[in-house]
């Protein structure tokens, strides 16, 4: 019976229609903007996802990486039209103790794509959804800003902005990307990650929601 149990959980998950739910509830209660008001001193937010290794050893973002750096950079491009001063601030460390930060494997590849190295901030020392917003605060604290928007991908964005909104900070939430579950009858191995992802921030949340109960955040 475990093992009947078992098979058939991993069938729904990957088919897609136990993942579904998943994500989409991960993702609930968030209204995206496409276009974020960007005036004055603005700020945009960028939050990492990891790194890889290439075949030669050097590191990359992963694909969820590259989609926010693409978002970002041409958000900042709009922003330099619209605002007087952009600044994008880049927030990650090194959680997979891959030897360099997220923050700094990410920021070439925003400079390649047009962001003005002296308009980049990075913050290095955060590991989790939670510290990239407290130490970001931080950062924004000491700043005056008009306008500030925060980009990540849609299934972390509904935790992020619990977090940055526990440290007073309400940034407009933009998508660099979306995950959706591909339903059919044939198992497929994005709609797993796809479900480990939203399960990830789904248990971040709750635990989020149990710490300020219990007074800790």
């Amino acid at each position: 019976m475990i093992a009947i149990a078992a098979a058939a959980l991993f069938w729904l998950l990957a088919t897609g229609w136990l993942a579904a739910p998943l994500i989409d509830w991960a993702q609930a209660g968030v209204v995206p903007i496409e276009h974020p008001d960007m005036h004055g001193h603005t700020a945009l937010i960028l939050l990492g996802i990891g790194t890889r290794r290439r075949d030669d050893g050097t590191l990359e973002p992963p694909a969820d990486g590259y989609a926010r750096i693409r978002k970002t950079a041409e958000l900042y491009r709009d922003c330099t039209r619209r605002a007087q001063q952009c600044t994008v601030i880049v927030s990650g460390g090194d959680p997979q103790h891959h030897g360099a930060t997220e923050a700094a494997t990410y920021a070439p590849y925003l400079i390649a794509a047009g962001v003005a190295r002296d308009d980049l901030i990075l913050e290095s020392h955060s590991r989790t959804t939670y510290e990239n917003a407290k130490f970001t605060a931080s950062i924004l604290r000491s700043r005056h800003d008009d306008a500030r928007a925060l980009v990540t991908s849609s299934y972390q964005m509904r935790r992020a902005l619990l977090d940055f909104q526990r440290f007073g900070i309400s940034p407009q939430p933009v998508y660099a990307n979306r995950r959706d579950a591909q339903l059919g009858v044939v198992p497929r191995w994005r709609n797993l990650v796809n479900a480990e992802l939203a399960l990830h921030e789904l248990i971040g949340m709750a635990q989020f929601y149990a710490y300020r109960w219990l007074g800790w955040f």
